[in-house]
């Protein structure tokens, strides 16, 4: 099998490609740079080097292949991040088409089922309808959960100030978290068994934990039993994403993020549609916690 992975050497791009590559399969990896591709094609993998912002690019890249993976890398400069987005996705969906590609994974996110009040996953909304618009395309849409390896953007607030915390998480109410390793494994899955038909969904979740459990949890790694996790409000912590250095456009957005998964929406249809957790719970994702922190 022929298959596109876009995100270069991502933390879910990468093990994506590997996983291909031992099963024997010839694999393009797109990406912006030779360079961040060498491990990769170091194991096989053939590598195209161009930006997704480009149709003409992304459409010889997807020639010939039985199946792609989409993803919209960041872009932290974006007049309008949800815009972007969502282009990037009708970007895809014309190479697709263009290209005559089958089958597609698509990596969105919990909340994706909104189409605005998400932040930037009201964007990957957009890119959901892009995709869902071509005919005979059979396509998957992983929705993953919060990321645990977000919560590493706290190591300074933790050193800082000896709290951690967002404008979410402080209630017990159960915040739904995955490990990138969990989404390259459940993409590897849907790849190789191209067993979906249609357009189809399916969230990727690994534990349902409290903020004030993942305080705990990173309090005993990194030595401090007594971290609190503190819920900030929706202007505090825009003012700290600001002082962080992101722009107003990227700011804005997250906060509005946070915001939905405070009040619970962003992951509601999660929760109608709840999957089988994956092996990683927040106790393995400590450990990579308190090695970032003592490095």
């Amino acid at each position: 099998m022929n298959y596109t992975i876009t995100g270069g050497a991502g933390n879910i791009s990468k093990p994506l490609a590997e996983k291909l590559l031992a099963a024997g399969h010839s694999v393009t990896v797109i990406g912006r740079s030779e360079a961040n591709l060498k491990s990769l094609a170091d194991l096989g993998a053939k590598t195209a080097i161009g930006s997704v912002e480009d149709i003409t690019f992304l459409t010889e890249a997807f020639k010939g292949s039985d199946a792609v993976y989409t993803m919209v890398p960041p872009k932290w400069d974006a007049a309008d991040w949800k815009a972007y987005i969502g282009g990037i996705g009708e970007n895809y969906a014309a190479a697709i088409e263009a290209a005559g590609v089958k089958y597609v994974v698509n990596l969105s996110s919990i909340g994706a089922h909104l189409p605005d009040g998400c932040g930037p996953v009201s964007g990957l909304y957009r890119v959901e309808q892009a995709l869902n618009t071509l005919a005979g395309v059979n396509i998957k849409h992983l929705r993953p959960a919060y990321f645990f390896h977000n919560l590493m953007a706290n190591i300074g607030m933790i050193k800082g100030a000896g709290i951690i915390g967002s404008n979410f998480g402080g209630n017990d109410d159960k915040l739904v978290m995955v490990h990138p390793a969990d989404i390259a494994d459940a993409a590897a899955e849907e790849l190789l068994g191209l067993n979906f038909a249609g357009q189809s969904i399916r969230y990727i979740a690994g534990d349902e934990i409290t903020g004030t459990e993942i305080a705990t949890a990173i309090g005993g790694a990194i030595n401090k039993p007594e971290l609190p996790w503190v819920e900030f409000t929706d202007a505090q912590s825009l003012d700290g994403l600001l002082q962080a250095g992101l722009s107003q456009e990227v700011s804005s957005n997250y906060t509005e993020m946070g915001n939905a998964m405070r009040t619970g929406k962003m992951a509601a249809d999660y929760w109608k549609n709840h999957p089988v957790l994956s092996k990683h719970k927040l106790a393995d994702f400590v450990k990579e916690f308190g090695g970032a922190y003592g490095a």
